[in-house]
């Protein structure tokens, strides 16, 4: 039986731990204590936990001296900090630092559960990036990549990363920034096409006191959270145009002025974007500025599929076996022949996935070319010779076949199909509309 996730509390008010403790109980947690950053240390180095929740005010230091400390660990643990209310700057250390993110004093308990079933996903994620943490494989496409990286980490040139989805962007994005000058810094991820479009300048940017109704407070934005690091904004071509021109400031100016304020303040960041759909495709359509995509795309890195690097589907798939902890599962030669001859739509991620299904499937950790699933390809519909039906209509089938392809690939999970058909989630739905398929 698996046990609980074990959580280790930080803090010199005693009455705040009995309610954080009690609180987390409830949730079918485990819970230890400590009173003091030396104390903490001492916990983190003897056990291992899911996740840290520390005050930023202790008696002998202050939670950063915590934050180092998880994050120093052969195995990093996610921590998130309590800042006294409305220390935003406090916060925002802690964010730069490291930290998963924080809650103000007093606590709300809502939001504690809300943030502790976020973090506590970080794990997985963090094995994920561990086992991902170098770019595996030794095709020559690989080798290139991996070079790249190498003198990109030494400028401080805004990169733009293209590539398939599922192809690993985001990773190149983190190894740039873990190679570069900035890796003692905050490196702030931001998927672009998932902030609604009324949120996104607040978001980016902060906001004050009063700025618009709910905004009881003042809040810092992903630029100043990444100010002296790095700012990926995954998905930059879902960005509407309002929000490209006033991002294009930004990034000229290196400065932004938070929604409701009236000055202006500097930011230090390192622009990295990426997205898998085609930059000068977009521009040349009118649907992405022409003065932001050359701001953007100083220098491009692009993201081989793997189904260009076939050499390195087997040890890819080895190592996935192993961060999974299934040490002992092993692929039988159809399964590996199998894996070899599939195109792979969904790149590394759809490989994941793949091997994860297979596990639950398999006899005995062996893995056979039926446990895999492996969608069959989708063909290609064809008119008939002298068809006279219009073009659009024989491309409206093709793409029909794909996305159902893809539907029954992924047993009709649309978020997982978009990225199988290297679209976004928004873009399948609106096909789908379109197209009429229910």
């Amino acid at each position: 039986m698996t046990p609980p996730p074990r959580i280790l509390l930080v803090d010199d008010e005693a009455d705040l731990l009995d309610l954080m403790e009690l609180a987390l109980a409830r949730m079918g947690l485990d819970t230890d204590r400590a009173a003091s950053v030396a104390e903490a240390r001492a916990r983190l180095e003897n056990a291992r936990y899911d996740l840290c929740l520390t005050d930023m005010r202790l008696g002998d230091g202050e939670g950063l001296a915590v934050i180092e400390a998880a994050s120093a660990l052969p195995a990093p643990v996610p921590v998130a900090v309590i800042t006294a209310f409305g220390n935003a700057g406090n916060a925002v250390a802690a964010l730069k630092a490291g930290a998963f993110d924080y809650l103000a004093k007093p606590v709300a308990l809502d939001q504690l559960r809300a943030l502790v079933k976020s973090a506590l996903k970080v794990p997985a994620a963090s094995a994920h990036d561990a086992g991902a943490g170098v770019l595996i494989g030794e095709s020559e496409a690989m080798r290139e990549i991996r070079a790249r990286i190498g003198k990109l980490a030494r400028t401080q040139a805004p990169v733009h990363i293209s590539g398939e989805s599922g192809s690993g962007k985001e990773l190149a994005a983190r190894l740039i920034h873990s190679q570069g000058s900035r890796a003692d810094r905050a490196f702030v991820a931001v998927n672009c096409g998932a902030i609604p479009e009324t949120l996104m300048e607040s978001e980016f940017f902060g906001y004050r006191k009063g700025a618009f109704t709910g905004a009881d407070s003042e809040r810092e934005g992903y630029f100043q959270a990444a100010s002296g690091g790095t700012l990926f904004l995954d998905e930059v071509a879902d960005l509407p145009l309002s929000m490209q021109v006033k991002l294009l400031r930004a990034l000229q100016e290196k400065r932004v002025r938070r929604l409701g304020g009236t000055a202006e303040e500097a930011v230090d960041v390192r622009i990295i974007s990426a997205t898998h759909q085609n930059l000068g495709a977009l521009v040349e359509a009118g649907r992405f500025r022409q003065d932001l995509y050359y701001r953007l795309n100083v220098i491009d890195l692009l993201m081989p599929g793997l189904r260009d690097r076939r050499q390195d589907i087997l040890p890819l798939a080895r190592a996935i076996l192993d961060r999974m902890g299934a040490h002992d599962a092993r692929l039988d030669s159809e399964a590996e022949r199998a894996l070899m001859g599939y195109a792979f739509p969904g790149n590394v991620r759809e490989l994941e996935n793949i091997l994860e299904r297979a596990l639950a499937l398999c006899d005995k950790h062996r893995i056979g070319a039926a446990d895999l699933n492996l969608a069959p390809a989708v063909p290609a519909a064809s008119p008939a010779p002298g068809s006279p039906y219009p073009l659009q209509d024989y491309l409206d089938q093709v793409e029909r076949a794909a996305i159902l392809g893809a539907l029954e690939q992924t047993h009709h999970n649309k978020t997982a199909a978009a990225r199988v058909l290297g679209i976004s989630f928004r873009s399948l739905r609106y096909r789908l509309e379109r197209l009429g398929i229910d």
